[in-house]
């Protein structure tokens, strides 16, 4: 389960809202484990995108002391202290966008001309508090290693009103931040794209661009098998939104995933 009773790092995006609400209620090294699982996403084809898809979600999580690795966060380790005060530092890699519509990362056909934006690695440090059992704040920084696509931040507040045993409720709420270069190459248009795409050209400022709210629900089956539901919603800010490419700010997601650990 998430919280037992340190949390696992989920490698779906919901399932990390519950889990980074649960770093530690005690300082206790948390159980070598293995977990492996498959959830479904139903969600926008890219952020701004008014078209909807769902997608296959690998579930992969191991554990062994302070060091994990997850399908989604990559590989990397996790220090914190008694006083609730907790640091992560990770090496990852972003799936990047395609100009066309795709069956594993963000793209979409009306994006033809945009070009590909390729897959990444990156690396992250996150730096959080556990103020109590049911509540931690955390700030987070990404940073791409093998292109520059530029930096994004956010900081992030999770609410866990229901946590036992068998059944975890949490609600996370995260301000989202990047830097010019990094706005640019998700939201921008430059002179060339433009002449290709048939979009305006559009240069995205730095600074705030949007929220991101997710709500989830883990279950713990039996001692091994576990179901996790969620439902997401993002909003996009003006940075973000008056880019060509973006045909709805507000977007919603809902995502589900069975689970067995080892």
């Amino acid at each position: 389960m998430i919280s037992r009773k340190k949390a696992l790092y989920m490698t779906v995006p919901f399932l990390m809202a519950a889990a980074a609400g649960a770093k530690a209620d005690d300082a206790q090294t948390p159980p070598d484990s293995l977990t492996v699982g498959l959830g479904g996403r139903y969600a926008t084809r890219y952020s701004g995108s008014d078209k909807q898809a769902w997608q296959l979600v690998p579930v992969l999580q191991g554990r062994k002391g302070a060091f994990f690795v997850d399908a989604q966060k990559g590989v990397g380790y996790d220090l914190q202290n008694d006083s609730g005060w907790y640091v992560e530092h990770t090496l990852g890699y972003n799936l990047g966008r395609a100009d066309e519509n795709s069956s594993w990362r963000e793209g979409a056909h009306n994006l033809k001309g945009m070009g590909d934006i390729d897959a990444t690695l990156n690396t992250g440090l996150a730096v959080g508090w556990q103020v109590t059992s049911w509540l931690s704040v955390e700030g987070k920084a990404t940073l791409p290693l093998t292109d520059s696509q530029g930096v994004n931040y956010q900081t992030s507040v999770t609410l866990i009103p229901v946590q036992n045993s068998e059944d975890t409720v949490a609600f996370q709420s995260a301000a989202l931040f990047g830097d010019s270069r990094y706005m640019n190459t998700w939201y921008g248009v430059s002179q060339q794209q433009s002449h290709r795409s048939g979009y305006n050209r559009y240069s995205a400022a730095a600074g705030f661009y949007g929220v991101d709210n997710s709500l989830t629900w883990s279950h713990q089956l039996d001692a091994r098998w576990g179901t996790a539901l969620s439902a997401g919603y993002t909003w996009l800010g003006e940075h973000a939104d008056k880019s060509p490419l973006v045909s709805r700010r507000n977007e919603g997601s809902v995502t589900a995933a069975i689970t067995w650990t080892f």
